[in-house]
């Protein structure tokens, strides 16, 4: 197959999900495409076009890192490609990471897949239910209540201010927009700035109030769910515990948490269970579940990653699964013509 991955820029990409999983594609024999969200080109007559970059189809490496190495320096080969000459499309870039002087860069991926998708390309995750969950955390609102922790989403201090009074004075706030566990704050009784910091994440856009979770002390749990299941490779789950650095509450592993095993436990089987059908019916294929205990604190969709964290635990990467599914949707889509939407094959099992 021809497989483009989008991600925000090439120059700036690091050794993760991406670039695992089309380090797998590309050892799987399969042609690798790689662009940046800036290199979609709309030309007179309707034509779409993709700045892409190769690495040499002679290449063996299976290291992700030895790859991107390739894929960023001189050996790489450039190359513009028709996007109806490919098979597809692998929106990656994560639009929560673009800085204020690349706005327009948040939304061009989902735009121009939408229309590469219109074209009859698969585009994964759907194009059109990316556009949906584009803002996940608000996308997140909208699933069953049982599995979220309480919140409000609004840009009104006093109405923040009336939650953390209802939740004994104790809550996570959050900009509405953001990743990576930046602008995340902890509020007490005993915090002094909460005026402060309300204001430094309302003038950023909505905030995100949310119920503390004790549990939260012990860490998070990322699960990978694929065509709105457990990712599994080699009877293994892809699910992995993120334990938080010392004196600190939020576990990402961009702020230090360490990698721990963690088994699939009745409550966050019950949490995928209710989950998964809205997935599978919005036609998102790789998905991210941030879970504490018995709740779900967040949904990721845009860009879910942590593949390279996995093999800390002892676990496979899970790559092999990933290419697996999407050679099979391949196979679907040419089985039935054009009679299964893109939405369908993006979450066929």
């Amino acid at each position: 197959m021809k497989i483009c991955f989008v991600l925000n820029k090439i120059e700036k990409e690091k050794a993760g999900t991406s670039v695992a999983l089309m380090t797998k594609a590309h050892a799987r024999g399969h042609e690798v495409f790689v662009m940046g969200v800036g290199d979609f080109n709309f030309e007179y007559g309707g034509t779409i076009t993709l700045n892409t970059t190769k690495v040499p189809k002679s290449t063996t490496t299976k290291s992700p890192k030895k790859f991107l190495e390739i894929l960023q320096g001189a050996k790489a080969k450039k190359k513009k490609v028709v996007s109806t000459d490919l098979d597809v499309l692998f929106i990656r870039n994560n639009p929560t990471e673009e800085g204020a002087e690349r706005h327009w860069a948040e939304q061009s991926g989902i735009a121009f897949g939408r229309m590469i998708q219109s074209q009859g390309v698969l585009v994964l995750n759907d194009a059109y239910a990316l556009s949906h969950a584009f803002i996940d955390k608000l996308y997140f609102e909208e699933l069953p209540k049982e599995i979220k922790p309480a919140s409000i989403i609004t840009r009104n201090k006093e109405d923040i201010l009336t939650f953390w009074e209802a939740h004994d004075k104790k809550m996570v706030l959050k900009p509405l927009e953001g990743s990576g566990g930046a602008d995340v704050f902890l509020i007490d009784e005993h915090e002094k700035n909460i005026n402060q910091i309300i204001k430094t994440i309302s003038d950023q856009g909505y905030v995100i109030a949310q119920e503390y979770l004790p549990a939260v002390k012990d860490g998070d749990v990322r699960v990978l769910l694929l065509n709105g299941r457990v990712l599994e490779e080699k009877g293994e789950k892809a699910i992995i515990r993120r334990v938080s650095g010392e004196g600190e509450f939020r576990s990402n592993f961009k702020l230090g948490a360490t990698a721990d095993s963690s088994e699939l436990t009745p409550a966050m089987k019950q949490i995928i269970d209710l989950t998964a059908p809205k997935l599978i019916k919005d036609g998102l294929f790789l998905v991210g579940l941030d879970i504490v205990k018995d709740k779900l604190i967040e949904i990721n969709v845009l860009s879910p990653g942590g593949l390279e964290r996995f093999a800390d635990i002892g676990l496979p990467d899970f790559t092999d699964t990933i290419i697996e599914s999407i050679e099979r949707k391949l196979f679907y889509k040419q089985k039935y013509g054009g009679q299964l939407a893109n939405k369908v094959l993006a979450t066929m099992y």
